[in-house]
């Protein structure tokens, strides 16, 4: 029975089989009280966070990267892998292409790998950076207090430790969404070029959208979850059911995605993964618990450049209908150099759900954004050499040449 279920919903430090059609999904709880299984199972249904299912989670067995599988991505996207030391935390990020620095900001859950069908088309004309946060994908997962002050400053240091100098263009999905704002407000104005917002979130957890009344109608069990979740039982039983490669694949098409043949093997894969990883029970927990972080309104004062906006109009997680849809789509009216689109039958996760829609509005975009600077098309014309990025030696990761290491300032 246990091989059956290890085969069936994947577990860390097990081969995974991939089959053609997934059996209905069922809640699968470890032996826990009767009480504590309906919380998880009500925690669940009642989103304690909409992107759960593809958190990550905790397992004694230690997922370790595999070298061969990072160079088969790399080489297949054309991407090149990286290790970067950040305060004593391993953070890995991508990058491909050559020109003007775009940074993509993945959401809860997922990780650089997420952008998988943009950073080959940006980086036609751009050089393009994508990182995973600490806490997610394959940067570490230290036990701390989580919140989007701390992606922030992660960001603010990677920017000025890679880019150069040169200003950026940042771009955010959900939770990365806002923590592109909050860069771009903390950034003196020549170090932001322009700010893209994908469907972004209004807080990094529930309890920070208060303005919608879908969240205040569980507000009471959000906070009651809060509590429960501190037990680590009851966090080891909500984590082990929404952690399921079946449970991640059926949110993704069900509930994310408007295209459900995008959510591949693949992508299920890279989104199980990391909750293999040591510390990634306590980063779902530290996430959904911890501090919301500031609005998007009480930051827009201090963003500087242009700033566009793509919805999808099917979103169910940050609906065109919510807080903070509603303010997006009125902010053209009230600041300059503001776009808002929305996209129609697109969800959650649009650039990966239908990029080509995306494309089609981010690229134009772009295009007057980095206007009269060069691209890896316009040094190619002029027989020029392109200036790579120090860190990129190799598409595979190896430690002694693709790591860059930045300590901590002393105190």
């Amino acid at each position: 029975m246990m091989l059956q279920h290890n085969l069936r919903h994947g577990s860390c430090g097990k081969a995974f089989r991939p089959r053609a059609t997934p059996p209905p999904f069922q809640a699968i709880l470890p032996r826990v009280s009767r009480p504590v299984r309906l919380v998880a199972l009500a925690a669940a249904d009642a989103g304690v966070n909409p992107f759960a299912a593809t958190s990550s989670t905790s397992s004694s067995t230690t997922q370790q990267i595999n070298p061969a599988s990072s160079s088969s991505s790399d080489e297949k996207y054309g991407w090149s892998s990286h290790i970067w030391k950040w305060r004593g935390h391993t953070i890995h990020y991508k990058t491909a292409g050559c020109g003007e620095p775009i940074v993509l900001v993945h959401g809860f859950g997922l990780s650089s790998f997420h952008y998988r069908r943009n950073i080959p088309m940006l980086a036609e004309n751009y050089k393009v950076y994508a990182i995973d946060l600490l806490g997610f994908g394959k940067s570490s997962k230290p036990i701390l207090q989580y919140s989007m002050e701390l992606w922030r400053d992660l960001l603010l240091d990677f920017n000025a430790e890679f880019l150069g100098g040169k200003p950026a263009v940042m771009v955010g999905n959900s939770i990365g969404g806002l923590a592109c704002l909050m860069v771009n407000a903390a950034s003196p104005p020549d170090a932001i070029r322009g700010t893209v917002l994908l469907n972004s979130a209004g807080a990094m957890n529930n309890k920070g959208v208060i303005g919608d009344w879908r969240i205040l109608a569980v507000y009471p069990l959000l906070l009651l979850i809060d509590f429960l979740l501190s037990i680590p039982a009851v966090s080891a039983a909500l984590f082990n059911n929404v952690r399921t490669r079946d449970n991640i694949r059926q949110v993704l098409q069900n509930g994310v995605y408007r295209n459900p043949s995008n959510v591949d093997e693949e992508l299920v894969e890279e989104v199980f993964a990391p909750s293999c990883d040591p510390g990634a029970r306590e980063v779902f927990v530290s996430v959904i618990t911890g501090p919301p972080g500031p609005k998007p309104w009480a930051l827009m004062s201090d963003v500087k450049g242009p700033l566009l906006v793509l919805w999808g109009d099917k979103d169910t997680l940050t609906p065109a209908d919510g807080p903070v849809g509603r303010f997006l789509k009125a902010l053209p009216e009230r600041r300059p150099e503001t776009t808002f689109k929305m996209l129609e039958d697109v969800g959650h996760c649009l650039h990966d759900d239908k990029p080509d829609l995306v494309h089609s509005e981010l690229l134009p975009w772009l295009e007057k954004v980095m206007a009269g600077q060069p691209t890896c098309n316009d040094v190619a014309t002029m027989g020029g050499e392109v200036v790579t990025d120090p860190t990129v030696t190799t598409p595979t990761l190896e430690p002694a040449t693709a790591v860059t290491t930045a300590q901590e300032p002393a105190a």
